[in-house]
């Protein structure tokens, strides 16, 4: 199997003859007000929570999945800051580990680095 050249001109990563893949595809509730936010580095980010409901399952307690979500690139930026908590949305991205430095040591979290997104159904108001 041969490696195909993905968009960007990335090539991708294998795995024996397996190819490594990291993709994700969300569509859920937005949970609240996209924040945006500037790191020390000078670097801003928009954050912000997807709510996905799970398939029913009598023997699982937890029926949601609550995913947290970061827009670095200024095209994602843009689609999500005009997100509305609860709009329904989907975002695309990869699945990444950010590393971190708090007032009580060096922290790490997992959240979805969108690449594209947006509104499938605008919440409600009024």
């Amino acid at each position: 199997m041969g490696a195909q050249r993905k968009a960007g001109g990335q090539e991708p990563a294998e795995l024996g003859s397996q190819e490594a893949i990291n993709e994700v595809r969300l569509v859920g509730r937005l949970s609240a007000v996209p924040e945006e936010k500037e790191l020390p580095s000078g670097d801003t980010l928009v954050s912000f929570r997807v709510v996905v409901p799970r398939p029913p399952d009598p023997k699982r307690t937890t029926k949601v999945d609550a995913l947290e979500c970061v827009a670095w690139t200024s095209r994602a930026k843009r689609s999500v800051r005009s997100w509305r908590m609860g709009d329904v949305v989907e975002v695309d991205g990869e699945l990444r580990r950010r590393f971190f430095r708090t007032g009580s040591g060096p922290a790490s979290r997992v959240e979805v680095q969108v690449t594209k997104g947006r509104v499938v159904r605008r919440a409600r108001t009024g």
